[in-house]
């Protein structure tokens, strides 16, 4: 059998393969609320054989999110449309997941294909941003909210209660979005939390809130069910978050019940310069591994089955996250398969069409 296509058990929930659907924005939400452009978006990728399909990041409040277009869970309401897509995930025989997430002062922007500028807080769509402190992401745009203790206990509340409805929906793992330079990595970078509080200066203090997420989402998710926590590894930036930190950050989430670490980087630098080529966040994923005992996930320009393959037989992660690829190609797994020699069930509405 190959790595790829050898099966995975982590708490609960048992993985088919070792391909996981990366969580990737789609920007075509109103108020939060998912559609068919996501059943069919994430079912098709369930179709193609994934064995975890992350539902993109999912705003825990209404000023979480990164744009007016984003995800939400922040309310009941935005429960059934939820169910519906994961029944679909479930039927295709694999496992569902959401990525919790908070954008800080990455906040009340346009979408993607808008340019993603920032919205002014006082222009029609927008809304203040928070972060740890008033520092703004990009030169001449407006400055966050730096969070006081109500603040932040309201973060807390809100991840809670996400997670709580969370489990109402029935998904099979939760993903806590600590990377990109959004809320949870603004606090534990010293690039962007100058703060002189018990959330600020140390090392363990800026890491202190999101271990308090993962603490208060692990009670609320309970002990059964599998939690990731995705991070940027390196911020690319002198003076920045590093490998290091990270290594050292992963060991405390694996004593605070994380079960695997989604291994990307940067994010929290405006024109930070990173070296882009195949593969080239593996290594973080690797380190981390190797440092700490704790599940990773690889991810980064990871675009073929001899790719991936070589990645797990080399002991660098457990699981392979892909995302632009699987845009390419919604059946990417099905196609590695083949490139494999590894035989795999086909959706018998697609069996005459398998590759032989």
């Amino acid at each position: 059998m190959t790595q790829l296509f050898s099966p995975l058990t982590i708490r609960n929930a048992t993985f088919k393969n070792r391909i996981v659907v990366s969580s990737m924005c789609m920007y075509s939400s109103t108020d939060g609320f998912a559609n068919d452009w996501h059943l069919v978006h994430l079912g098709s990728r369930a179709v193609g054989g994934a064995a975890l399909i992350i539902q993109e990041a999912t705003a825990v409040s209404a000023e979480g999110r990164i744009s007016p277009g984003d995800l939400g869970i922040w309310k009941d309401e935005h429960v059934g449309k939820l169910q519906q897509i994961v029944s679909f995930i479930h039927d295709q025989n694999a496992l569902a997941g959401i990525q919790l997430a908070h954008a800080g002062r990455k906040a009340s922007c346009k979408v993607s294909w808008e340019g993603g500028a920032q919205i002014p807080s006082i222009a029609p769509g927008g809304w203040t941003s928070v972060a740890p402190s008033d520092i703004p992401f990009a030169k001449g745009t407006e400055a966050p909210v730096a969070l006081d203790e109500a603040g932040i206990e309201k973060i807390r509340c809100d991840f809670r209660l996400a997670t709580k409805r969370a489990a109402r929906v029935g998904y099979d793992v939760i993903e806590i979005h600590a990377a990109h330079g959004y809320l949870l990595h603004e606090f534990y970078s010293p690039l962007s939390n100058k703060r002189s509080d018990r959330y600020g200066g140390s090392f363990d203090n800026r890491v202190r809130l999101l271990l308090e997420v993962v603490q208060t989402v692990r009670l609320e998710w309970g002990d059964e069910k599998a939690l990731f926590v995705r991070i940027s590894s390196t911020e690319w930036t002198d003076g920045g978050w590093t490998i290091e930190d990270s290594v050292k950050l992963s060991q405390l989430l694996k004593e605070f019940g994380v079960d695997l670490v989604d291994a990307s980087s940067g994010g929290n630098v405006q024109g930070a310069i990173i070296p882009t080529a195949p593969g080239y966040q593996v290594n973080f994923a690797e380190a981390i591994r190797k440092g700490t005992g704790i599940k990773t996930g690889a991810v980064g320009l990871i675009t073929s089955a001899e790719q991936a393959e070589e990645v797990l037989s080399n002991d660098n992660a457990d699981l392979i996250f892909l995302a632009r690829e699987l845009l390419r190609d919604p059946y990417f797994p099905l196609h590695a398969a083949k490139k494999l020699q590894h035989d795999v069930v086909w959706p018998v509405q697609y069996e005459r069409a398998k590759l032989k």
